[in-house]
């Protein structure tokens, strides 16, 4: 019973890393400035506060204090299609992922013409996913919402008039909740239950760079290093009605480092570009202070490749546009709580300068998926309890708004 324990909350905590908006469980909802450019050159361009959340040396770029507010809608198209729940079919299932808001805030203060501070609150992982309370295969599906907040703290030190360096700390506060219903499984019982609670607190830290090779051109380098999450919370393991209380669970997220580069090739248009690589094989295993290892996984490292416009039409009116190649993190373990393929990201936005001083931003990307053959089994010992088969696919709409001043 304990083995098959540990195999219910491994599938559990399996489904929290499911139907994100880049590969994995990591978000991309730091601005809608770089959505409007599928985050092209964000980690060098600095057009308003929120590139703090990319590089830290690019507080080196603002000359006055300047905050950005703003909030992305990420409404996601999960499928699953042609499925078999122990080799018998189901019906086609749609709708799973649901609509969630995501918002940020930044500021950045320059102290002097070397040194700059900076503070921001948004989010770089997270995932909310519901089948259908009827699905058969429930048991691989269910309620799966996690939270995360990334509080970060910042500052950055001007070297000369090409070289900026920035650095900083990262509090990342999670939450997760996690339901299954368990049907058809007769050795147990017609339905029982897994209930997870879970919320910690996790500290990380991140450095970088700018290089000004002149007033056109400048790139952007910077590297964040994630920790692993302690969360803790009660668990309702299935076939023991009896909460598991103060129970750790420890989930580690992957650190991650990114190239930009900007270009101002004539006064009204600009190019830039990105490279950022993410460590997903550090999420090799999740373990409980009780249960020890709970799931191993075979995931592996990525890169996302991103190339963006930006065009002044006026004095009021800006336009971009950009497109992402997004590699999946998910590798032989599939699952259908799991959606997780190659991706490709079409971006567009604009920014309104309300005055001298303020500007809105808009930003929409569509981001298309591909089908993934899943199969997916449970075992009890060395028995095979369930199995569902099928074809999922994760596309989505995400939409981005943001209002900045500089002072």
């Amino acid at each position: 019973m304990k083995y098959f324990n540990k195999t219910i909350l491994a599938m559990a905590i399996t489904a929290a890393s499911s139907q994100t908006m880049a590969a994995g469980f990591q978000l991309n909802s730091q601005s809608a400035t770089g959505l409007g450019r599928a985050y092209a050159g964000d980690a060098v361009i600095a057009d308003n506060a929120s590139a703090m959340a990319r590089n830290p040396a690019t507080m080196a770029l603002f000359d006055t204090t300047a905050i950005s507010i703003g909030s992305l809608v990420i409404d996601t198209d999960v499928t699953l299609k042609n499925a078999a729940y122990n080799n018998a079919p189901m019906e086609d299932v749609s709708d799973i992922g649901g609509i969630s808001v995501v918002p940020n805030a930044f500021i950045v203060h320059p102290i002097n013409q070397q040194w700059a501070i900076g503070f921001g609150a948004y989010s770089n992982f997270g995932t909310t996913t519901e089948y259908p309370s009827e699905f058969a295969a429930d048991i691989f599906g269910g309620l799966t919402k996690v939270r995360s907040v990334n509080f970060q703290g910042s500052v950055s030190y001007r070297l000369n008039e090409q070289w900026s360096l920035g650095a900083g700390v990262d509090i990342i506060s999670g939450t997760g909740e996690l339901k299954r219903n368990f049907k058809a499984l007769g050795m147990i019982g017609d339905k029982a239950a897994l209930d997870v609670k879970a919320d910690g607190i996790g500290f990380g830290w991140h450095l970088g760079t700018v290089f000004e090779l002149d007033a056109n051109n400048r790139f952007g380098l910077s590297y964040r290093y994630s920790p692993t999450i302690k969360a803790d919370g009660d668990f309702i393991h299935l076939g023991n009605p009896q909460k598991g209380k103060n129970d750790t669970l420890h989930l580690p997220l992957p650190s991650m480092a990114e190239f930009s580069g900007y270009h101002q090739l004539t006064r009204q248009f600009a190019l830039s570009y990105s490279a950022q690589f993410i460590e997903w094989s550090k999420f090799d295993t999740l373990d409980t202070d009780a249960l020890g290892t709970i799931k191993e996984y075979q995931w592996r490292d990525t890169w996302h490749f991103s190339v963006g416009g930006t065009y002044d039409l006026n004095d009021q009116w800006t336009i971009r546009a950009g497109y992402m190649y997004d590699m999946g993190a998910v590798d032989q373990l599939k699952s259908i709580a799991i959606p997780d393929s190659d991706r490709q990201w079409f971006s567009s936005g604009f920014t309104y300068n309300l005055s001298k001083h303020s500007a809105i931003d808009f930003g929409m990307t569509y981001l298309m998926g591909k089908d993934v053959n899943v199969t997916e089994t449970l075992n009890i010992g060395p028995v095979q309890a369930a199995k569902v088969t099928g074809i999922t696919r994760a596309n989505a709409w995400l939409y981005g708004i943001q209002y900045s001043y500089k002072f």
